[in-house]
């Protein structure tokens, strides 16, 4: 029999080695930034074209590579952090596979500019497809620039799984935001398609966060600082009141690394246990310093991912320096009383002397003694003989028959009462009962048996209807703030309102101002309660950037979607017996009644023979 196992040739190796690297521009943007900090850049710029699937440019002013290891660079598993296996578990750098740049020029267009202080000229190389085209010499700035073109143009097919370019240029955003945060005394800036998106100076890490997330974020952080010899931490997190409705704003960086841990995160959680409404996030921002011996970096191809020796004790000592932190800036509970300035000692007696009371006592007087008076009580009060108790009802009687006689001649305003055109026995057995079940379910009566309704999923297809209806007619109702109410949000999130600031006025929104952090609003669609407002806008900007649901929908569409279920009776909440039946009936009125907005399934029938079957 033949063979049949056979070498794979180096540039499919590399394609597949690609799969696992570069999932998204996102990927190219996340190794090309980690290269330019690993080569010691104290000044990064990041362009992006058509959300990175055009151009993806990485410019720093680090040391530069000579002719030898811009071309070494590109070949699989170079790299000159690691020498032994051993290096392995002594990492300070970030990338350390050698597969970052081999895979990128595998699947994309690479232009790599590049020179070192003490050379006159640079070296310029181009790559197509894992292919060197050119090689030369190049006048360029020290420091390496890296242009990558046209992601995917050799496998169509990896091309067509990218999502819009809202959502790409979210990850790259997010990828940004991971880097500059972990790397406070570097200077980053961020071009999406010509403009300056970001510009991020050298700061210390509570201004780099403020200069991400806007100003109004700096009276939102409590600092957290706690150093032992296993853990040092120190960073930020985010006061309860300021939770969010999303996981945004949760940020672990590990030796400067940022990482995901569902682990440590519970640790939060724990810590703010109690003091955040339900379905919220609190926000955090924490650098953990360890020895890089006690973990492992190298379980997952994109490095977010770390192994910890000691999970427990992180677990611990993350927990308790977070709710110290809570208590130490009295933002938890803490056994203390709160002075009361009422009894503070007024600022004109505080130098005066006290004066010890003095207490007389008279040493004569006898309580069993008659008191003994000068002049005679003289009293002008007769007590009245007390009579029987059947006069108190002698003439009640006639009284009762006079009043009687007297509201007879009163009238009372009211509506007529129309005549209904059936019989009130008829009337009762057409009014169908409903009955609310654990406060989620409404139980109604139907001909057949009997109607099992999800009340939120429900309510969710009765708005939505209701908003992509005045979105598409464009006269929606809206009332009017007694005070215009102020929300701030982060500069990249102002951007999106600012897309979807048409159809919000179509909804009954009124915005008097729109600016970098702040949206004045001073009028609000029927029905929406003030408080909402602020939990609305957040949950639909967070919609849009994940695209929920997907790209192939409208933006009326989406926007009647998020703000459903924002708006939406929730799981738990007690309804009234008209409130049941006027869900029931809006429901029925719908055009889709049988699903919510979210093709789920609002009700249930459940026939007689079916109930009785259950009893056979």
């Amino acid at each position: 029999m033949a063979d049949i196992i056979q070498l794979l040739p180096d540039h499919v190796a590399n394609q597949i080695a690609a799969g696992e690297v570069v999932q998204r521009p996102a990927s190219v943007v996340k190794e090309l930034l980690e290269n330019a900090i690993d080569a010691g850049a104290d000044t990064i710029k990041l362009i992006i074209k058509d959300a990175g699937k055009t151009l993806v440019q990485v410019i720093d002013n680090g040391k530069g590579m000579s002719t030898t290891d811009a071309r070494l660079s590109f070949e699989r598993h170079a790299t000159s952090k690691i020498r032994s296996a051993e290096d392995l578990f002594q990492l300070h750098t970030k990338g350390f596979r050698g597969e970052a740049l081999a895979s990128i020029a595998a699947i994309a267009h690479v232009e790599l500019k590049t020179k070192q202080e003490t050379d006159d000229v640079g070296n310029v190389l181009v790559i197509e497809g894992s292919n060197i085209t050119s090689q030369d010499v190049v006048v360029t700035p020290t420091g390496t620039s890296v242009s990558v073109k046209n992601l995917f143009f050799n496998i169509p097919a990896r091309r067509n799984f990218l999502k819009s370019d809202t959502v790409e240029l979210r990850h790259i955003i997010d990828e940004f935001h991971r880097v500059a945060l972990a790397h406070p005394g570097i200077s980053f800036a961020l071009y999406n398609n010509g403009s300056e998106s970001f510009n991020l100076p050298i700061s210390n890490y509570r201004q780099r966060i403020v200069n991400i997330f806007g100003a109004k974020t700096n009276e939102k952080l409590v600092p957290v600082e706690e150093d032992t010899e296993v853990l040092n931490i120190s960073g930020f997190v985010g006061k309860p009141e300021f939770a969010k409705k999303t996981r945004g704003e949760q940020y672990f960086f590990v030796n400067n690394r940022f990482i995901k841990s569902a682990y440590l995160n519970h640790a939060i959680a724990s810590a703010f246990e109690g003091l955040l409404k339900t379905g919220t996030h609190a926000s955090y921002f924490l650098n953990l310093t360890v020895d890089p011996q006690t973990i492992d970096i190298n379980i997952h191809p994109t490095k977010t991912e770390i192994k910890f020796d000691d999970e427990h004790t992180l677990y611990a000592l993350l927990r308790s320096a977070v709710k110290h932190s809570l208590g130490q800036f009295n933002i938890a509970p803490v056994l203390d009383f709160d002075r009361d300035p009422n009894l503070d000692t007024p600022y004109s007696y505080k130098k005066t002397e006290t004066s010890v009371p003095k207490v007389e006592v008279d040493r004569s007087f006898n309580p069993f003694q008659e008191e003994k008076t000068s002049q005679p009580r003289v009293s002008n009060y007769k007590k009245e003989p007390t009579e029987s108790w059947e006069s108190l009802y002698v003439g009640l009687e006639s009284k009762g028959n006079h009043s009687k006689q007297e509201f007879s001649a009163i009238s009372f305003e009211s509506e007529e009462r129309t005549a209904s055109i059936f019989d009130d026995d008829k009337q009762v057995e057409k009014t169908h009962t409903t009955y609310q079940l654990h406060n989620k379910y409404i139980v109604s009566t139907i001909k057949s048996g009997m109607m099992v309704i999800d009340q939120h999923r429900a309510h969710q297809r009765v708005l939505y209807e209701d908003f992509l209806k005045n979105l598409t007619v464009k006269e929606a109702a809206s009332q009017q703030l007694l005070f215009p109410l102020q929300l701030h949000f982060s500069p990249q999130d102002i951007v999106i309102i600012n897309q979807l600031k048409v159809d919000l006025e179509h909804t009954g929104f009124v915005f008097s101002s729109v600016m970098e952090e702040l949206v004045e609003i001073t009028g609000v669609p029927v029905g929406v309660p003030e408080s909402e407002v602020s939990i609305i806008l957040e949950q639909l900007v967070s919609d849009v950037e994940n695209e929920v649901p997907e790209s192939h929908f409208s933006a009326s569409d989406l926007l009647a979607k998020s703000m459903a279920k924002s708006l939406a009776i929730k799981t738990g909440q007690s309804l009234q017996k008209d409130e049941q039946e006027h869900l029931v009936n809006k429901l029925f009125a719908c055009k889709e009644p049988n699903v919510s907005p979210t093709n789920r399934t609002t009700f249930i029938t459940m026939s007689v023979d079916e109930l009785d079957k259950k009893f056979i």
